[in-house]
């Protein structure tokens, strides 16, 4: 999840999923700021913190985090 890309945007939508059968994998839809919509995954305590409308930033080398 960590990577060198920095970006700000708003969940969109959270869902979660048994996609291999045994693990279950929280994403969530994010729309950045310039308009475009990607789905990523994201960790439980996360998944848990954020609801459709709230903003999610990401700094370069980091996780992202809700604020």
């Amino acid at each position: 999840m960590s990577d060198a890309t920095a970006w700000t945007a708003v969940v969109v939508k959270k869902s979660r999923a048994l996609l291999d059968g045994s693990n279950l994998y929280r994403r969530v839809t994010i729309r950045h700021d310039d308009g475009h919509e990607d789905k990523i995954r994201v960790s439980r305590d996360l998944f848990k913190q954020l609801e459709p409308g709230d903003r999610l930033v990401k700094e370069a080398g980091q996780d992202p985090r809700r604020v």
